[in-house]
């Protein structure tokens, strides 16, 4: 008979509830089970009294047991049991699966986590747990909870059981034979009689439970196949969206074309600008010295005639002092104006300018050899 211990209340503190005493007796009979665990000889300082469990003991293991349940699998927990750095517990077999849920692209074998590192989230209260090298066989073991779990094992399994004794099938055609064996050519279950003398004597058989033992390798393989191709399905969708990402290369190939497009067209305009400016000033230089050109042609010409009339007109001294005169009188014509004679000043220097256009190239990620390590590791996963 389980037994619980309690702290006689003082007569001054108020009547407590009857969910408060019922959760006050829980804890009262955890720390019992760890006492009686510990040491056989309670502490001197608690006074204590040992009671049978009443009508109400069925309610505080209730209570207990529900304690005792694990969140993940919703059964009594498994040894080992981790604490987790929120405090929370989980079997130790139920804290890998939700690591290896929270990190699907982590190798396994048979099961455990080979690999270091890692972090998942705590399934009662989502606090992120962060794993050390170790993984979650680094995680610390709450054998205060594994103590109270054997002990109420212990507990449960003194009780009479009222469930009745699952009775062995047997043979429809040997009502006293029980089915032992397998025939493995028929794919039923039979008798050794059967095999004997009866309808199956022809056929291969083997025994019943290696049949049972192969059936749950057989289960565990497709399990382990499930999970595989989950693991396997989870890598492939990774990669599409890679796939996808690497796909953006055409819009970054339009986004190149149309920059380099914009610098033509800049560099069009400013050629347009340039060469306007040369035409302008070359043709305003042109008809200046096509004007001053024509000005000394007609002197020139005017030079010729006076020259000639001169000739004629030798004899007589005074038309011949006017002859001389206005020939030597060439103040009125212009001069060629100095920057007239040439269009040197256009020359422009483009150096710079071409060894920034050799220079174009692309940006250079930080991040471009983690993805590179990342893809080689998901593919590495698959050969």
């Amino acid at each position: 008979m389980w037994t619980a211990a309690y702290v006689r209340p003082s007569k001054n503190r108020h009547t407590q509830s009857p969910a408060a005493s019922q959760h006050h007796s829980s804890c009262l009979l955890l720390l019992f089970l760890y006492f009686i665990h510990v040491s056989p000889v309670l502490p001197r300082r608690v006074q204590v009294t040992v009671v049978f469990l009443s009508s109400s003991s069925s309610s505080i293991m209730e209570s207990l047991e529900k304690q005792l349940v694990c969140p993940i699998c919703l059964e009594m927990f498994t040894k080992p049991v981790v604490i987790l750095p929120c405090q929370h517990n989980l079997c130790r077999k139920c804290a890998n699966d939700v690591f290896q849920a929270s990190n699907p692209y982590l190798s396994t074998r048979s099961g455990s986590t080979v690999t270091s590192g890692g972090r998942f989230r705590c399934p009662s209260c989502r606090h992120e747990v962060v794993l050390d090298r170790h993984g979650v066989y680094g995680l610390q073991r709450n054998l205060l909870v594994e103590n109270i779990i054997d002990m109420y094992k212990q507990g449960t399994t003194s009780k009479p059981s009222v469930e009745p004794k699952l009775e062995q099938p047997m043979c429809e055609d040997h009502k006293d034979e029980k089915i032992n064996i397998y025939c493995v050519t028929c794919g039923v279950p039979t008798c050794s009689l059967c095999k004997v003398f009866g309808n199956h004597k022809d056929c291969e058989v083997a025994p019943l439970n290696n049949i049972l033992l192969l059936q749950a390798e057989l289960t565990d393989c497709i399990s382990m196949l499930v999970g595989n191709n989950e693991r396997i399905q989870a890598i492939i969708s990774h990669l599409e969206e890679t796939c996808r990402a690497v796909d953006n290369g055409r819009r970054q190939k339009s986004k190149v074309c149309e920059t380099f497009d914009h610098l033509f067209a800049l560099l069009e305009e400013k050629k347009g600008e340039m060469t306007v400016r040369i035409n302008s000033e070359q043709e305003e230089k042109l008809d200046y010295i096509r004007g001053l050109r024509r000005k000394y042609s007609d002197h020139l010409d005017n030079t010729a005639k006076l020259l000639e009339t001169a000739i004629q007109t030798m004899d007589e001294s005074e038309m011949a002092l006017f002859l001389i005169v206005d020939g030597t009188n060439t103040s009125h014509l212009d001069k060629l104006q100095l920057g007239y004679e040439n269009m040197d000043h256009f020359k422009a220097n483009f150096d710079h300018q071409r060894r920034t256009l050799i220079s174009i190239d692309f940006i250079k990620c930080t991040d471009q050899s983690e993805t590179r390590r990342s893809i080689h590791h998901y593919v590495s996963m698959l050969a």
